[in-house]
């Protein structure tokens, strides 16, 4: 925490707070229903523009995983891997034989 921390005060792109931000983004994002991803995917989202768009928000995740040490990064890389891997699933297939 210390190193995000230092990190946002040191960056003249980030305020305090953004990478907390960021992380609670990405997570909302990713546990939402595959539909609402799909429609995002397709359409964009509206609502991007007042809140954050969390594809940004994983993209400043990726760049903060590379500029703290190689220790903290891990750390950082472990909890965000658990948000990726929901991203990450299948979805379920059709019920192409249901009438």
């Amino acid at each position: 925490m210390s190193e995000i921390i230092r990190l946002e005060h040191t960056r003249n792109y980030l305020q305090p707070g953004d990478i907390s931000a960021a992380m609670r983004r990405w997570k909302d994002y990713v546990h939402q229903p595959k539909r609402d991803l799909w429609h995002d995917y397709e359409w964009g989202n509206v609502h991007w523009y007042c809140c954050g768009n969390p594809l940004d928000a994983r993209a400043l995740l990726d760049t903060v995983m590379k500029a703290i040490s190689p220790q903290s990064a891990r750390e950082l890389r472990k909890t965000i891997s658990r948000f990726d891997a929901v991203w990450n699933l299948p979805s379920p297939p059709y019920d192409t034989d249901r009438r």
